[in-house]
């Protein structure tokens, strides 16, 4: 499905090289659900940048369903992204001014789906337990409501690859476990792969696999045998 060959990630800051990431490798199958973690400034922004065909790598190969996504230039990796991966941010990223609805919409303006574009962003919200707001602005929904929203936006294209940015980052505990509920309920009904990108090990011990990093390297790869439940309340004292 996903494979990492020797990925250099270098940036160029004054008279100065930054090596973000440094002879990283691995594979992810189809229909993984993983969490890349590790603390800020470890490489892991960067790394989910290449992922999800945001960005290229200075050196390696990038291999996605069988296509070489390094060597692709900017209307390759936006028609890439478009078709094969949907983003989840941290701080949701909606329009302000506009539905529900219409913000799950958007991504839909430019896909070739011919089916009924209004039925699918319905659809979606439904699916997020959202169809009685479609109608709201993000201002008159809560946090884990607008985080909603924005997971319904990025399904509408059915991606392959559902990729989230410490997606409950911007939210309090309870609704936080809401939303890795919801990533659960999504993997296992929709078979869809699911990458998580976070410093947080209680989010993270919510998949089946921890990739982690730590300065530009992979520390660990790491199957988790035990993954936290859906629902399961944060432990006291978890940070």
């Amino acid at each position: 499905m996903l494979k990492i060959e020797k990925i250099t990630k270098d940036f160029v800051m004054g008279e100065n090289v930054v090596h973000a990431l440094n002879d990283v490798s691995f594979t992810i199958q189809k229909g993984e659900m993983l969490a890349i973690m590790g603390p800020s400034g470890s490489g892991k922004s960067t790394l989910m940048s290449i992922l999800g065909c945001l960005d290229v790598p200075t050196q390696g190969a990038y291999i996605l369903d069988g296509e070489p996504v390094e060597k692709m230039n900017d209307n390759q990796l936006a028609d890439i992204r478009n078709r094969k991966i949907g983003f989840v941010f941290q701080q949701f990223n909606l329009l302000a001014r506009t539905s529900a609805f219409e913000n799950v919409m958007l991504p839909l303006t430019y896909a070739a789906n011919g089916k009924n574009k209004r039925e699918i962003a319905r659809q979606a919200l439904e699916k997020v337990g959202l169809g009685d707001r479609m109608k709201h602005n993000p201002s008159e929904l809560s946090g884990g409501q607008q985080q909603r929203v924005a997971i319904a936006r990025a399904l509408v294209n059915n991606p392959a690859i559902l990729m989230a940015d410490e997606p409950t980052g911007a939210l309090d505990s309870k609704t936080g476990i809401e939303i890795m509920t919801l990533f659960q309920k999504l993997h296992q009904e929709e078979g869809q792969t699911v990458i998580l990108v976070t410093h947080d090990p209680f989010i993270a011990n919510h998949t089946n696999r921890i990739i982690r990093i730590m300065d530009g390297k992979i520390a660990t790869d790491e199957v988790n045998l035990n993954p936290i439940k859906a629902g399961t309340a944060r432990p006291a004292g978890a940070d």
